[in-house]
């Protein structure tokens, strides 16, 4: 694992960087403590009832909200529900009930493949390691987290686009990098808040610090925040 190099914090007025790095860990724990107040029941949103689910679930979440995957994922549960089922799928069926979620080809050909995968190497079940997981069609490392951290238990850290705007902007990072937010991000929490962090991070940027229009009037971390793009309250 790289060395972790600590983020600068500035402010909008001077720009210059104001903070070490165990003042930045410091803050990253005053953002935890007023996230787990705001969104104490902090879950993925994905909807799902085994692991495989999930998995599947997830793939199909690629530049693609929640919302509208659990209003696909319905039917796609209750025609395909083992990993078998996917690997011997009508890709032009699966095509068909997944069209809603974008770029629907790619994603049949991932979700067959994963179950192909799953089928030839796992026994059907879905494996509980990030090697594993990362090894299945479809599959990168912000799904393996979602997978690791929702269903086998291990901390992990889900870095989306929501995490990644929220990282930076409160200064926890200076990476655009998926991997080194992660890196940033482990370093920064208690290994055991790293799943339900994260995913605190996620809701707050998918609900309040959203990326066009940030609701800084709503927003519990404010003043832990040296975003230059914030808003003055009024």
């Amino acid at each position: 694992m790289r060395a972790f190099a600590s983020p600068t914090f500035r402010t909008r007025a001077s720009g210059r960087s104001l903070e070490s790095p165990g003042a930045v860990k410091k803050r990253a724990a005053r953002i935890l403590a007023a996230l787990s107040e705001s969104i104490p029941d902090a879950k993925v949103e994905l909807d799902s009832s085994n692991p495989l689910e999930l998995l599947m679930a997830t793939i199909l979440s690629a530049q693609c909200t929640d919302e509208r995957v659990n209003q696909v994922t319905p039917k796609v549960f209750s025609r395909f529900r083992t990993a078998e089922d996917y690997a011997e799928a009508d890709r032009a069926e699966l095509e068909a009930l997944i069209r809603p979620t974008g770029f629907f080809k790619n994603k049949a050909r991932h979700l067959i493949g994963c179950g192909q995968a799953l089928v030839t190497h796992f026994n059907g079940m879905v494996p509980e390691t990030m090697e594993a997981l990362t090894s299945l069609p479809g599959v990168g490392r912000k799904t393996a987290n979602v997978i690791l951290g929702s269903y086998v238990g291990e901390p992990a850290i889900v870095v989306d686009t929501h995490v990644k705007r929220m990282a930076n902007r409160l200064g926890l990072t200076k990476s655009q990098d998926p991997n080194k937010i992660e890196e940033d991000l482990q370093h920064l929490f208690p290994k055991a808040q790293w799943t339900v962090g994260a995913q605190r991070l996620l809701l707050h940027g998918r609900y309040v610090c959203l990326a066009r229009r940030p609701n800084c009037q709503a927003c519990v971390l404010y003043e832990d925040c040296g975003w230059e793009g914030k808003r003055k309250p009024t």
